[in-house]
């Protein structure tokens, strides 16, 4: 089989960022951009814990579903399987310095959040118990202030 594109990337030298990591055409002609947003640098700093990423994934689903200006525009929100970063699939062709706006505030609100964590329940999550919101707000916050604003 042929190595896909994401595996050709060098993890060795990956930066912490966001990046526009493909663009695909639907058949109606509707772009779709996925970007993959590296919030540890891979190989070289210990990954997310699978609580944080859990975490961090209903916090910014539901942040991303509810904003009043990109809500319609969002496909999908969800961890990398490596632990070291999410991608974010949006409707429409946007260069990461368009969307740093939504992300900042994003990423301001997990690191802020206090309540119940959104969907962390039996009755709506597959894994209700896998959760560490001070750990997620730790890391939205790191990612925040280094990578985002910095």
């Amino acid at each position: 089989m042929e190595k896909i594109a994401s595996f050709k990337i060098d993890h060795t030298t990956l930066q912490r960022g966001v990046y526009v990591s493909r663009q695909d055409t639907m058949s109606n002609g509707e772009k779709i951009t996925t970007y993959d947003i590296r919030v540890k640098e891979p190989n070289r700093e210990p990954a997310m814990t699978p609580e944080v990423a859990h975490t961090i994934e209903h916090l910014a689903a539901t942040y991303l579903r509810n904003d009043e200006e990109w809500k319609d525009k969002i496909v999908y929100f969800g961890p990398m399987g490596c632990l070291t970063g999410f991608y974010l699939l949006m409707k429409g062709d946007y260069s990461t310095e368009q969307i740093r706006p939504l992300l900042i505030e994003t990423f301001r609100f997990m690191s802020e959040f206090v309540g119940e964590i959104p969907g962390a329940t039996a009755h709506d999550c597959g894994n209700w118990l896998l959760h560490d919101l001070e750990g997620a707000k730790r890391e939205s916050g790191i990612f925040l202030a280094q990578t985002l604003q910095g």
